[in-house]
């Protein structure tokens, strides 16, 4: 676990690691109907205040926020600081000197008292009736263990896109097969009860895909979904930095990407989904896409592997399709570094 600092309001005590665990068995009853929002956050003062405010607009209460520090280089931590002090019953601040998002949500969740927990990314926003909606949809659904609703999208213009963002405007039941297909879902969309937060354990300390990687592991759990057939909150782009941008190209991204498919694929498998399904031939052809970007980057280890699963988790027929015998040919002959780059080469070619 990630070094960490707490405060309530910015006089920072040091915690050892073993302190923060504790801290979360002497938490297991939670504070009923409390929502913990955590915001991990990195050199991302202005937007923070942002997310901060539309927490704090919330027309639900009781909350609390717990903004992790991510090892900011700028002035982020004075602003932290000051939120702390201008909303000292709310607002409780931490750090974290492991950088990544997923090791700072842990340390939030370590931290959290509340009966729900919300994630919140420091560049997006929730909108005012998110926690009151969702609470009551979770409270009207007990066999439920999360709550969903509609995320909107702004683009880095200030425009907002029609429509639901991703998959947030369909209502499914569980998080599997779907999820396969991809994350139709951001951070600030769902609510979850802190029951199945601490089933779900640690959040891995990943650069790339922690989160995919997240609600995959909750999928495989079968957990029941309540919808709530309104907006909740809003995903904005922005010309900033992001953790994941550059994902196909940056070796350590890229190692963290193969990492987390390799986890995504073993949680499918553990929930009963077959090759035969769509959404398993969907996820088969990413893993054959990520094998040659992780080759091209000289990352054969991983190259091999993911190559591995894919061929072992399409449908029969398709495991002896050409392209399968053909990369493995070539990876033979020239190395799975070669094999990688050659094939990426001619997708940017076909594209």
């Amino acid at each position: 676990m990630a070094e960490v600092t707490e405060s309530a309001a910015g006089n920072r005590n040091a915690m050892t690691d073993d302190e923060v665990l504790g801290m979360v068995d002497a938490n297991r009853t939670p504070a009923a109907a409390l929502v913990s929002t955590i915001i991990p956050v990195f050199n991302r003062a202005a937007q923070l205040r942002e997310a901060v405010h539309s927490v704090l607009a919330q027309s639900y209460r009781p909350l609390e926020i717990i903004i992790v520090d991510n090892a900011s280089t700028d002035d982020t931590a004075r602003t932290v600081t000051a939120l702390a002090h201008a909303h000292p019953r709310e607002v409780r601040i931490a750090q974290c000197s492991t950088r990544g998002a997923g090791a700072a949500r842990e340390v939030g969740r370590c931290l959290a008292r509340g009966e729900f927990i919300q994630y919140l990314d420091s560049d997006d926003v929730l909108l005012p009736g998110k926690f009151t909606a969702q609470v009551r949809a979770l409270r009207a659904a007990p066999q439920c263990a999360i709550a969903y609703g509609i995320t909107r999208f702004r683009s880095r213009d200030g425009q907002l896109v029609q429509g639901p963002w991703k998959g947030t405007g369909e209502q499914v039941d569980q998080l599997f097969p779907s999820m396969l297909l991809n994350r139709w879902w951001d951070t600030s969309t769902p609510l979850y009860r802190r029951a199945i937060v601490e089933r779900a354990g640690a959040w891995l300390n990943l650069l790339n895909e922690e989160d995919w990687e997240y609600d995959c592991r909750l999928a495989a759990m079968q957990v029941r979904l309540s919808y709530v057939p309104e907006l909740v909150s809003e995903t904005r782009d922005h010309a900033g930095e992001r953790l994941n941008r550059g994902g196909s190209h940056d070796a350590a991204k890229l190692a963290d990407r193969a990492q987390a498919h390799t986890l995504i694929l073993q949680h499918a498998l553990n929930a009963g989904i077959t090759c035969n399904t769509p959404q398993m031939q969907h996820f088969s052809r990413a893993l054959f896409l990520l094998a040659r970007q992780c080759g091209a980057a000289g990352l054969s280890k991983a190259s091999q592997q993911l190559f591995n699963l894919s061929r072992d988790n399409a449908q029969p027929q398709r495991r002896k399709a050409l392209d399968y015998r053909l990369y493995a040919l070539a990876a033979c002959l020239l190395g799975w570094r070669a094999a990688g780059k050659l094939a990426c080469w001619r997708d940017q070619l076909r594209h």
